[in-house]
């Protein structure tokens, strides 16, 4: 690797803000919020970066459905295209 042309790849503390469940990763993200967070070696102070959606609350991995309305999108939708029937005839 040719120096000084990476970004700086260091542990960060990742939230989720809707559950707040916690886990340390390694990024290149920035934040001037910290955390304490317990190690092995001790507690330490890491950057803290919170998150809306994470695969603590995202509905695909939580199995729950969430339909998001911004502006009346999905009544929209529904004024458009109507109930649709599935299924053969």
């Amino acid at each position: 690797m040719k120096p000084g042309i990476h970004p700086d790849y260091h542990p960060v503390v990742f939230q989720d803000a809707n559950t707040g469940k916690a886990f340390l990763t390694r990024s290149t993200i920035a934040s001037t919020k910290t955390i304490e967070w317990e190690t092995p070696e001790g507690v330490r102070e890491y950057p803290l970066v919170v998150v809306e959606v994470s695969a603590d609350s995202h509905p695909f991995w939580t199995g729950s459905r969430r339909i998001v309305d911004s502006a009346g999108q999905v009544e929209k939708f529904r004024r458009r295209y109507g109930a649709r029937q599935s299924g053969a005839s």
